[in-house]
């Protein structure tokens, strides 16, 4: 499936009406979402490297992907509430990435570098 194909089925599981309004309570609960769902992954992660000396069994693999889907499933639905495809926001991503490695600026910070 490509991105565009997930984005489409993934809006099937949302309740709210997508609207661009930043105010609006969907796109709120989507951006909280998205940032809870991060936070999720990044714990599974301190947990394993915390208690399990950085040793990732199968099970926290599984459970780490499952936590990746659910914020991947925040980043389509805030792309598609801007209009956006799930595949216009990888490719530029990739875009700025290309542009950073050829002036040797992946390091450092800012989006602007």
């Amino acid at each position: 499936m490509n991105f565009n194909e997930y984005q489409k089925k993934a809006a099937k599981y949302d309740l709210a009406e997508a609207t661009a309004d930043l105010k609006a309570p969907g796109f709120i609960e989507k951006v909280l979402g998205l940032v809870g769902e991060a936070g999720e992954t990044a714990d599974k992660i301190k947990k394993i490297l915390r208690d399990k000396d950085g040793v990732v069994s199968e099970e926290d693999r599984e459970l780490i992907i499952k936590e990746l889907g659910d914020t991947l499933w925040y980043i389509a639905a805030i792309s598609r509430y801007l209009e956006v495809s799930l595949s216009g926001v990888a490719n530029g991503n990739i875009a700025k990435l290309e542009d950073r490695y050829q002036r040797n600026k992946l390091h450092g910070e800012g989006d602007k570098r």
